[in-house]
């Protein structure tokens, strides 16, 4: 994990799917803190594999995947696009 306190990446447009949206207002939480951590480095709690694939995409400029839970154990994925173009909150469950 990377401490760094400054964005890592650009985000590009950040979007949010409607079931993540629910999840995030069912426990109390707003998608800027996950956004924050994600830009950060804080991939969450992805394998050691994916954990090493974001920090490949930081030189490379792959996609970069962020998993998260909620304060009510709902999991939450960020995915940063390749070209940067776009970052999105949502359920595994709607990718």
């Amino acid at each position: 994990m990377n401490d760094e306190r400054k964005p890592l990446f650009p985000l590009g447009q950040v979007v949010a799917t409607p079931g993540a949206l629910e999840a995030l207002e069912q426990a109390g939480q707003t998608p800027l803190e996950f956004i924050t951590r994600h830009v950060r480095g804080d991939w969450g709690d992805v394998c050691e594999e994916d954990a090493e694939a974001n920090e490949q995409a930081l030189e490379d400029g792959t996609r970069i995947l962020s998993s998260y839970r909620t304060k009510l154990d709902e999991r939450l994925w960020i995915i940063t696009e390749a070209d940067r173009s776009s970052s999105c909150v949502l359920r595994p469950d709607e990718y």
